[in-house]
Parts: structure tokens; C-alpha cells; sequence
């Protein structure tokens, strides 16, 4: 029996939420607190920085290739009994994680933690769609959407915490009790439904998806320090090209696809993973660059890092609620549009963001720009899965989150290539025009030879320590104009989800609308 039948249209029963909130912050928060932890295990394990990667990479990985399997997994053994099995896998990976003794131990128990997690994310919205009303829909995934707005930004503050003043074991051990807690719940509130079976296997699309969602990730994780010309990444992509158009084709034609890509037919759902995508993008690319900016050039640490976002953090979470209960009364989007409109507007305010900068500027503009995350993210999302009919929320959860995966894996992947060329370009450009004879650059010459001079250097050595440390700060500063012109691009993104959200549906009239497909499901009972 659901929430909707024990408790009328209106009512909702909070404790199947909260089991699922739980489970989705804790999937999340170990994508980016581990992060904070890497230099350490680097050192721990006897490792260089490009082997420890794959502690990070692995997990990415693992995530993209489980998620387009959910919705069939859930279908065919029981949302249930899957939240259950993923849940316990997290666990035990974390476990596995924290009393791992070398990197190749961390990383096969990293790949155990994705599993569940990447099981547990879309899975948990779709057993909320088959709990709650639709007519209130806005209002419970708002509360929910909190942790996925949260948990990134409290990743590196509590994994910098961590580090710093204990171990960084205990960034996997502290999910222990709260995995065994609420497996607890997950058992006594969760409701089994009824399993869905057919008779078409579909092995061709759960290969090629894997396959082709493997070498894809990888590609975008590894592009940029391989190359991506290179023979490695360049066979990465010619595979992931081939087994993705053979994963397209098989599930159009596929009776049972394990992908039901004929999702794609409703244009509202459609056109909410293209806007989600988008703010993915954006989102992740902003927790990619602007830490980078605080800790490469603001030598700030990265729990100090995690303190100056996480104000941005807690106001989209305060806000998702408010912006679900409007988009339950007035629809997507006006609601969407007003958010992206602000998180457009404070993007680019963040292009102006340089190492004069305050940081009470700075908090507040991503204070504000939280605030817009909060009012479009999670109604975005919302106003497509609306559109699905119940019998395919859990196949159209995993497309959407297999979509969105992917965004953010390009986002990071792109954001990160037009630093890198943009930041040659800018110090090609101030080397150039820094003239170290003429009159500007004499007399900086001079303090600064100067001040070397005064801690006992010769003339020659003072002489050579200014111009390296003059080039630092030209290093410097051709990495704030980098990344300053990654939030322009940013910016021209944000302006096109925008422009999309216009074309959502205005009122609730339109998330009434359901997909037909030729699928015909069988019930088991």
C-alpha cells in the first residue's frame, strides 16, 4: 500500500522521504569529499597523483555504468529489495573503503560504494514518484533536492575537517552508522511493489550501454591528460561512438529496452534533461572551478574552501521547498525561469572575481546564485517526471540521471580544456607585454630585488628571484583570466537553459500528459 493510498491526495507521510534523502546525501557527499583526502592517500598508499586519480575516476565510473540499468532492476526484482541491496553495498564499500591497505584495495571498494550509490540515486526518486501525490510532487522532491544541493558543497568542508584534525579514514567509516541506520528504516518503511517481468532479455543494450558509458567517462576524465588527440582517448571515444549508436538502435526496436530512450518522445521530458543537463554543467562546473580558484591562487586550504561555498549551499537548500510548493500551485515555468534568470546574472558577476576580490563579495554573489539553483534545479526535474506515466518513473529516473552523469563529466571535461588553452593564451599575452625595462617594470624590478636583497641574496640571485617570482604572478594571474573566461562560457550556457525554460508548461494542466510506448508490462504477483 503507498503513501497516496494510506493517506488521501493531499496528505504526505514523510519518513519514506526522509529514508531516501538520507541515502541520496550519502551517495553524494562521497563523490566530492574524497576529493580532499587524495594528497593523503597518496602518501599512505606510496602512490603518484596520476595513479591516485583513479580513487576519484573509478567511482565516476562505476556510477555511469550502473545507472542505466536501474529502472529495469527495479522493475524486475522490486524497488525495494534493490534500495535495500544498494544501500547495503554502499556500506559495505564505505567499510571496505576506510580498512582499504593499498590503492588497488581502495579502488575495488570504491567501484562496490558507486555501485550502490549509483543504484540508489535514481531509485530513490523513482520509489518517492511511486509514493507521493503528483499534485504535491514539487513540494516533496524540494525537500529531497536539499541533498543533492547540499552535499557537495559539505563534501570538502567535512572532508578537510577530517583530514586535517583526525583521520581520513573516517571520510568512508562515518557512513557506517548512518548506512546500518538506515538500512534499518529502508526495511521497516519501505514497501515492496510489484515486480515487472517480460520475456525479452535485453543483453544487447545492457552490454553496449556498458561498454559505451565506460569508455565515454573515461575519455572525459582522462581527455585532457592524455590529450585528446591521442591514440588512447581517441579509441576511447571510436568506442563509445559505436557502442552508443548500437545501444540507440537496439532500444528503439527493443520490445523491453533496459534504456527506454522512447521516453524522449514527450517533449516536456525532453526538454527538462536538456535544462537539467545544462545547469549540471554549470553547477559542477562552478564546484570545479571557483575551489580552484580559492586554493591555486588565494592559497586558501580546502576545508577554508568548503566554509566560503557553503553558505551558497544552505540557501538553495532553504529555498527548494519554497520553489516546490510554487511550482506545485503555479506550475515550472515562471519559477524556473526567474532561477535561471538570477543564476545567469551571478555567473557572470563571477567573471569580475579576482584576488582583490573580498570574500564577503564573493559569498554573497554565491549566496545569491544558491538561491537560484534552488528555485530552477529541482523544479526543472520535476516538471518532466511529471509527464511519465507511473508504470515508467523508474526507467525514465535512470535516463535522466544517465544523462545528467554524463553533462557533468563534459562539463568538468570542457571547463577544464578552455582553462587550460585560455590560460596560455593570457600568459603569452601579460609575458609580452611586461616589460621589465621600461619604466613601470624597472621599479617593480627594483623593489622586488630589493626585498631579496635585504634577506642576504647577491645581486645576481636577488636579480633572479624577482623575475621568478614577477613570472609567478603572472602564472597567477593568467589562471584568474582563465577561469574567468570559463564563467563567461558558463554564462552563455545558463542563458540558453534560460531561453529553454520558456518552452516549459506554464500551468499543471501539462504534467498530466503521459508517454505511450509499445511496452506492455507484465505484473507479477
Amino acid at each position: 500500500m503507498t503513501t497516496i493510498e494510506k493517506g488521501g491526495a493531499d496528505k504526505i507521510n514523510w519518513s519514506i522521504a526522509v529514508v531516501i534523502i538520507i541515502g541520496t546525501f550519502m551517495a553524494i557527499l562521497d563523490g566530492t569529499i574524497v576529493n580532499v583526502s587524495l594528497p593523503k592517500m597518496m602518501a599512505v598508499f606510496g602512490v603518484p597523483a596520476n595513479q591516485i586519480q583513479w580513487v576519484a575516476t573509478a567511482y565516476m565510473l562505476a556510477l555511469g555504468v550502473v545507472m542505466p540499468m536501474t529502472g529495469y532492476l527495479g522493475d524486475r526484482y522490486g524497488y525495494k529489495r534493490m534500495y535495500l541491496f544498494a544501500l547495503g553495498m554502499f556500506t559495505l564499500g564505505s567499510a571496505l573503503c576506510g580498512a582499504s591497505w593499498n590503492l588497488a584495495s581502495m579502488v575495488v571498494a570504491r567501484v562496490i560504494q558507486a555501485v550502490g550509490g549509483g543504484i540508489m540515486q535514481p531509485l530513490g526518486m523513482a520509489i518517492i514518484y511511486q509514493n507521493y501525490p503528483r499534485s504535491r510532487m514539487g513540494t516533496v522532491l524540494g525537500v529531497w533536492g536539499i541533498s543533492t544541493m547540499a552535499a557537495p558543497a559539505i563534501g570538502p568542508t567535512l572532508g578537510g575537517y577530517l583530514v586535517d584534525y583526525a583521520s581520513w579514514r573516517l571520510i568512508f567509516y562515518i557512513n557506517l552508522p548512518v548506512g546500518i541506520l538506515n538500512l534499518f528504516l529502508a526495511a521497516l518503511i519501505l514497501r515492496e511493489t510489484q515486480k515487472i517481468t517480460g520475456k525479452n532479455f535485453d543483453f544487447v543494450g545492457i552490454v553496449t550501454s556498458t561498454v559505451g558509458f565506460l569508455c565515454l567517462l573515461l575519455a572525459l576524465s582522462q581527455g585532457n591528460e592524455h590529450g585528446w588527440g591521442s591514440p588512447y582517448i581517441v579509441s576511447l571515444l571510436a568506442i563509445a561512438f559505436t557502442s552508443l549508436t548500437v545501444l540507440v538502435v537496439n532500444e528503439l526496436r527493443h520490445p523491453e529496452p533496459v534504456l527506454d530512450l522512447r521516453l524522449f518522445r514527450n517533449f516536456t521530458f525532453t526538454l527538462s534533461v536538456v535544462i537539467g543537463s545544462i545547469i549540471s554543467i554549470g553547477m559542477f562546473g562552478v564546484v570545479f572551478l571557483f575551489p580552484m580558484f580559492l586554493q591555486n591562487v588565494l592559497g586558501q586550504s580546502a576545508m577554508q574552501t568548503g566554509v566560503i561555498m557553503f553558505p551558497a549551499a544552505l540557501a538553495s537548500g532553504l529555498v527548494m521547498p519554497i520553489s516546490g510548493q510554487i511550482f506545485d500551485r503555479y506550475g515550472a515555468r515562471g519559477i524556473v525561469v526567474v532561477g535561471m534568470a538570477i543564476v545567469t546574472f551571478t555567473t557572470y558577476m563571477m567573471s569580475g572575481f579576482n584576488a582583490l576580490t573580498p570574500f564577503s563579495v564573493m559569498i554573497g554573489w554565491l549566496v545569491l546564485r544558491g538561491l537560484g539553483m534552488g528555485f530552477s534545479f529541482m523544479p526543472v526535474n520535476t516538471a518532466g517526471m511529471n509527464t511519465v506515466s507511473p508504470a515508467l518513473v523508474g526507467r525514465a529516473s535512470a535516463l535522466s540521471n544517465v544523462v545528467r552523469q554524463v553533462a557533468a563529466a563534459f562539463g568538468i571535461a570542457m571547463f577544464t580544456t578552455i582553462m587550460q588553452h585560455r590560460q596560455v593564451f593570457h600568459y603569452h599575452n601579460l609575458a609580452q607585454n611586461l616589460n621589465l625595462k621600461g619604466d613601470e617594470g624597472a621599479a617593480l624590478m627594483a623593489g622586488v630585488t630589493h626585498l631579496a636583497a635585504g634577506l642576504g641574496l647577491s645581486p645576481a640571485a636577488a636579480q633572479g628571484l624577482g623575475a621568478s617570482l614577477i613570472l609567478q604572478q603572472v602564472v597567477k594571474l593568467s589562471m584568474v583570466q582563465a577561469i574567468c573566461d570559463c564563467f563567461i562560457v558558463s554564462t552563455v550556457m545558463c542563458l540558453l537553459a534560460t531561453l529553454c525554460s520558456l518552452m516549459l508548461g506554464g500551468s499543471r494542466r501539462r504534467q498530466q500528459e503521459l508517454v505511450v510506448t509499445s511496452r506492455a508490462p507484465v505484473v507479477e504477483m
